[in-house]
């Protein structure tokens, strides 16, 4: 979880994420997003894929990304519940006889 989080940290890799929710995009289609170097934008790539959180499928000279909204998902599913957030709702215990039974 640590590593999603750092990569969320960073303001220009969460505009990555946010534009590969729409559907994927080429290193060059999001670049051209941002005012940064290419090797800044690769870096930033390299941090998003080592927190699981994009795929990248090389086609010859072509790379492109793709959304694994699942791992965002659960990591944020994960931090919100040690808070006790998104936690089930346990059931109630019930005083009542269940059918079948002798009270």
């Amino acid at each position: 979880m640590n590593t999603v989080f750092k990569a969320l940290a960073d303001p220009t890799r969460r505009k990555v994420l946010e534009l590969l929710r729409r559907h994927p995009m080429t290193a060059g289609e999001l670049s051209a997003h941002f005012t940064v170097s290419k090797p800044t934008m690769s870096a930033h790539f390299n941090v998003l894929k080592e927190a699981d959180l994009i795929e990248a499928d090389k086609q010859g000279v072509t790379i492109t990304y793709r959304l694994k909204m699942s791992v965002l998902e659960d990591a944020l599913l994960g931090f919100a519940q040690t808070f006790g957030i998104g936690h089930p709702a346990a059931p109630a215990a019930s005083n009542a006889p269940q059918e079948g039974t002798e009270s």
